[in-house]
């Protein structure tokens, strides 16, 4: 069973040095790349978050003829004959291992938990079987568990997809594009979400010697090899959002998160201009950069959130608890990550007496009940995120728990730990 915390803030004072793990984000690209490149391309800073941990045991473990049994789908293989891979919830881990694998000199069953056996892969598996891919579903049609067959026999170096949904997969066949026999120009079709994580997809392989052109809405990548270089990971400016929000709601704040850079290639570097609007200045100097808070108006009433939905439950918590009736645009792909997070979102800021109502494509706070309980229960529906955007919440209300504990270890495993050395203290309430 999974053990619960509970953490309290005696003190509205938050000061100390937190030093991140690698960005997930960065790590899973880094670590396609240096497979893909056979060895050219190195990975220094790996991160020690879940995902990336899982996601490197798997396309650096040596492929090893074996007659070991495994049980899938109530039948058993031969590893021999059929590789099991098991992502669990790791869905970045699903979309790029879904390309990859299409490239390799074997044929694999490509699977995860069941939450990830809902959250659809259509999309990217129609345009690699567009490309040639011979890939089948093993159970429910645009869902994993995935067949994947090897050594694509590409017909085709163009295809389009559309760009409003997750960038993972855009960011799944760019990955594969330059070991492709045709290369690949891809045309995005429509509104580009998450842009800045294309953006970055692109600029690690160019670290990695990989060529691209972007005209208008189609990005050409030849058939062309990697260099030799090492491709280092930067801090995870998406971990680096919850000191983010913990500065906004203490009434005093000085943080220091080293490593972090202004010129970061993480499109959640963004949070250092949203949070400006709540009085949090972002100095960088001394090797990364320094989170200080000073009373401040809030003005900015609309959060656009297209570009960076990684903050979504940040920003919206942030706005929660200091009453600020934003409106929020942008989260078309929250209802498909590890949870539905905007279900998941009104559910648990209904507990504060906060409504986040939902009309069309636009998303309002009304906070006119809002209420701060000596206590509350915070429930995490097996998503990282919701532990760590609800957790600042400790600040203001005397008591918090959280279902859980250990969701965190997704991508910031030390997050719990890292919270108490800026005086947050945190008991496991133990097996439930």
């Amino acid at each position: 069973m999974k053990p619960n915390i509970i953490i309290s803030k005696p003190s509205c004072v938050s000061k100390g040095t937190i030093q991140l793990t690698g960005s997930k984000s960065e790590c899973n690209r880094a670590l396609v790349i240096e497979a893909l490149s056979k060895g050219k391309v190195k990975v220094d800073n790996v991160s020690d978050a879940a995902d990336a941990v899982l996601l490197a045991g798997i396309l650096r473990k040596p492929k090893v003829e074996s007659s070991k049994s495994e049980v899938f789908n109530g039948l058993e293989l031969t590893t021999q004959d059929l590789r099991v891979v098991n992502i669990g919830p790791a869905g970045t881990a699903m979309r790029f291992l879904t390309a990859y694998f299409t490239l390799q000199d074997e044929e694999v069953i490509l699977t995860g938990s069941e939450r990830m056996k809902q959250r659809p892969i259509g999309v990217l598996v129609d345009a690699l079987q567009v490309l040639g891919a011979d890939i089948s579903y093993e159970e429910n049609e645009g869902f994993p568990p995935l067949k994947i067959a090897g050594n694509i026999q590409q017909k085709t170096g163009r295809i389009s997809i559309k760009g409003n949904i997750s960038s993972q997969y855009i960011t799944a066949l760019l990955l594969i594009a330059p070991n492709l026999p045709l290369g690949l120009e891809l045309e995005i079709e429509g509104d580009l979400t998450s842009r800045p994580y294309v953006e970055m997809t692109l600029a690690m392989l160019q670290q990695a010697g990989i060529q691209h052109n972007w005209a208008d809405n189609v990005i050409s990548i030849a058939k062309q090899d990697f260099k030799e270089t090492s491709i280092w990971v930067e801090p995870d400016w998406s971990a680096a959002s919850y000191w983010y929000a913990i500065a906004a709601l203490s009434d005093e704040a000085d943080i220091f998160l080293p490593g972090l850079t202004s010129y970061s290639l993480q499109g959640d570097s963004v949070i250092t201009e949203i949070m400006a609007n709540f009085g949090i200045t972002s100095q960088f100097k001394d090797g990364g950069v320094h989170l200080t808070r000073e009373p401040k108006p809030i003005v900015r009433k609309i959060f656009d959130l297209k570009s960076c939905p990684d903050l979504a439950q940040t920003v919206i918590v942030v706005c929660a608890a200091l009453g600020h009736e934003a409106t929020f645009t942008g989260l078309e792909t929250l209802k498909i990550k590890e949870t539905d997070r905007i279900a998941a979102l009104q559910n648990e800021l209904a507990k504060i007496g906060v409504k986040l109502i939902e009309k069309g494509q636009v998303y309002k706070l009304d906070c006119s009940e809002k209420q701060i309980p000596q206590r509350v229960l915070f429930n995490t529906y097996e998503d990282h995120r919701m532990a760590m955007a609800f957790a600042p919440l400790a600040i203001i209300i005397p008591e918090v728990e959280f279902e859980d504990a250990n969701v965190v270890e997704k991508s910031y495993p030390a997050f719990w730990t890292d919270l108490e050395k800026v005086g947050f203290v945190g008991k496991m309430k133990g097996e439930r």
